[in-house]
Parts: C-alpha cells; structure tokens; sequence
C-alpha cells in the first residue's frame, strides 16, 4: 500500500477539476473549492479496498476532529465576526481616511501602499484591503495622471504585506495551526523577512512618483476612537495574549463603538457579526474537508511518497525549506487561494520540517509567504482580478508594478540561504519510526 502513486490521485483530481474549469470558462472561480474538493473525497473513498467505508469513516473523522484542524476551524470564525463587526462599526473607513489625511500630497503612491500595509495587517485580508484603498487609488490616478496600473499595484502589494502577516488573516491561522506553533513566534520570524522587502518598495514607489502630487481637495472624515479595536487586537497579539481573547476584545469593542456612533444597535450588532462569520464559511468547510482528504492520502501512503520524494532530490534542512517553498508555491498557482494552498500542504510540510528538523515557526513563515507569493503575482486570483475590476484596467496592466510579492520571494530565500542554522538534530516523523 505504501509508495504508490495512486494514493495522490484526490489531489490530482482536485487540481483537474478546479484548474480546468477555470482555464475552460477563464474564470478560476467558476468552480466552487469546496465542490471540487468534495469530488476528490469521493475519490479517495474508492481507494483501497481492504479498508471498509466504516473504516474510512473512522480515519477521516479522526482527520477532521484533529485539535489543530478544530481550532483552526473556531478561529476562523471569531476573525469572521471580528472583520465584519469592526467593518460595520466604521473602522475601516476610519483607518483609510486617518492616513490619507496625514499623508503628503507628494506621496500619495507611497502613502496607498504603507495604508494597505496597515489595513492588511490591522484586518487579516487582502480583501478588504483592496475593496477598501482601490477606488482611492483610481481618484489619486486621475488627479496625477500617473498610470492607474501602477496605483492599483501599490495597492496591491499593501494589500499582500498583512495578508501573510496579520495574526487574523486566515492565512496566518492556517500555517499556524497546520505547523503547531505560537502565532507570536510565526509573526515574529515573518516579520523580520518581509521588513526590508516592504522598506524597498516604498523606495521603489517613491522613485517612480518623483515629482507627482495628489492635487485633490477631499477632505477625510475619520473618528480615531473606531480605529481603536484594531489597534488592540494587533497589539494584544503580538504581547501573547490568547488569540480567542484578543478577538472578543475586539469584538465587544467594535460592538460598543458602532452602537455608541449610531453605526448599529446592540440587537443588529449580532446580524453583522453573523454576517462577518459568513464570509469565512467556505474556507472553514473547506479545512474540514482537506483534512478529511489527507487522512485517507496518509492511510494509503501518500504523505511518505512525497517526503521520500523529497528526501531524495534535497539536502539538509536549506533543502527542505526550499521544498516546502516550492510545494506551497506550485499548490497556490494551481488553486488560485493562498489559504487553500497552505492547508493542503501544511500536512506534508509538517512532515518534511519534522523530518529534516526545522524549527515549526520556519515552516510556518515559509508556507505563509510562499502562499502569498504566488497569490500577488497571479493574474487569475482574487487579489488582482478585485483590484483590476474596481479600478477598470486588465489584471496584467498591473503585473509590472507588483514589487512587493517579487521582493518577499527574493527575501525569503535570503533567509533559506544566508540565516544561520541551529544545529538541531532532526526528528523522525512517526510514520517513519512504523
């Protein structure tokens, strides 16, 4: 049963289906995730025979009732009611409008990009970010006449720097729980690799705005009480406190801001934070099911084929990084969703870090950043086809101008390469000690 290839057929059918709806209608959003990842269940249900359907039952529960897949789960959720309750209660809006009111005119370009840097990381989505700073960054176009693509391409990379740092992106929760490591710990090593790719960009941006000014005569209206939940969240994460804790904190709150400005009542409080918990429904779901899938694709070998794949074409623990930077990469550009792709290979990078002995926050920064990489740079993904569609230019117009998600990369294998090693004898993964 062990080193067959078969036993990855799911993830083959996965990446069939999903990638080639999106290819056939050029949309790779035609094709709901979850649809797709239900077929490939379907299918690792009729592999092996010696095992009863009650007895894949068992191993598949078994997968989904996982601690880390549980928690994930839950956390998911709280940041879905904390993102839509903090969105309603005006933080957003507040946020964005705070820093284009102490921007300087002549910065305006690199004033979009250190604001969805700021955003990002205060909301855990590039989503939002780029819902919120695009129409901005069409009206700073039109009134400089610099090129929209490159306004949408600042906003783009603000959008990326929180998305794979924030301590509620879905991302960040994903590599976090799939790796069993402290969300501090993972943030911390992040953020040390990102910092000068953000620091450049900025010098990148203001190079190429050089003598361009923001002429318009918008005033900002902002109440610096509602950008407050934020702040405590952020801050409250980065000290240690528990992450369920930080986000009621931010949830009650954003729920006393928004009925004390009139934004909701306490009664409708409740209706958008069911509303923010919606919006991380699918990839909930989707969690559930990936650990339902790798479960069987570990029962029938699948996990050791790949790590033994991978131990024979790398060396060492460099090695094994640049695997994992690969198998998330390659996951991300087939699947089009930085989360996906992280809880799909956060199974098998686990494996590889137990067993090339890499430190679990390492594995959990790679698969973050590499995800997010390959989600910046994408021309299908949600990320540039939002920002495209909101400021009317083509997905590729913008390519060019997406310094940040290049810059990450060329940081991250700086720190594969150059970071010192801590001579750590490597762990043996358990399904190498039967």
């Amino acid at each position: 049963m062990k080193h067959r290839i078969w036993a990855l057929l799911p993830f083959f059918v996965f990446v069939v289906i999903f990638a080639g709806a999106g290819i056939i209608s050029r949309d790779f959003y035609s094709m709901p995730a979850y649809v797709a990842f239900l077929i490939a269940l379907f299918v690792a249900f009729l592999q092996n025979r010696k095992l009863s359907f009650d007895e894949k039952l068992k191993i598949v529960a078994g997968g989904a009732g996982d601690v880390n897949i549980i928690t994930m789960v839950l956390i998911f959720l709280v940041a879905g009611a904390f993102s839509g309750v903090v969105t309603a209660a005006g933080g957003v809006e507040s946020t964005v409008n705070f820093g284009l009111s102490i921007i300087p005119a002549n910065l305006m370009v690199v004033g979009i990009f250190v604001i969805g840097c700021f955003i990002s990381l205060s909301m855990g989505t590039s989503m939002g970010t780029i819902t919120a700073l695009a129409p901005i960054a069409l009206g700073v176009a039109q009134q400089t006449g610099f090129p929209v693509a490159v306004c949408a391409g600042a906003t783009v990379c603000g959008a990326m720097f929180g998305d794979n740092l924030s301590m509620i992106s879905d991302t960040t929760i994903a590599a976090v729980r799939t790796q069993g490591c402290e969300m501090k710990d993972k943030f911390k090593q992040n953020f040390f690799i990102v910092l000068p790719a953000a620091i450049v960009t900025i010098i990148i941006f203001y190079f190429a705005t050089l003598g361009l000014s923001y002429e318009g005569d918008s005033s900002y209206d902002y109440n610096i009480v509602e950008v407050i939940p934020y702040i405590v969240v952020l801050v409250g994460a980065l000290i240690g406190f528990n992450v369920f804790a930080v986000l009621f904190a931010g949830i009650i709150l954003s729920v006393i801001i928004g009925v004390a400005n009139g934004s909701f009542t306490f009664l409708e409080s409740f209706s958008v934070i069911g509303e923010g918990m919606t919006g991380l429904f699918e990839i909930s779901i989707i969690s559930i099911i990936v650990a339902c899938i790798v479960s069987l694709i570990r029962e029938n070998g699948g996990i050791e084929l790949i790590i033994d794949g991978i131990k024979k074409s790398i060396r060492g623990r460099r090695g094994a990084e640049v695997g994992i930077a690969l198998l998330v990469f390659l996951v991300d550009l087939c699947t089009a969703n930085n989360t996906v792709a992280i809880v799909m290979s956060g199974s098998m990078a686990k494996n590889i870090g137990d067993e090339f002995g890499v430190e679990s926050k390492r594995v959990a920064s790679l698969l973050d950043i590499f995800a997010s990489v390959g989600q910046g740079l994408i021309p299908y993904g949600a990320q540039l086809l939002t920002a495209a569609a909101l400021v009317g230019i083509s997905p590729l117009a913008m390519m060019p101008y997406l310094y940040y998600p290049i810059l990450m990369c060329v940081c991250a294998l700086l720190f594969i390469f150059f970071r010192p090693q801590k001579d750590k004898a490597p762990k043996v993964s358990e399904s190498h000690r039967k």
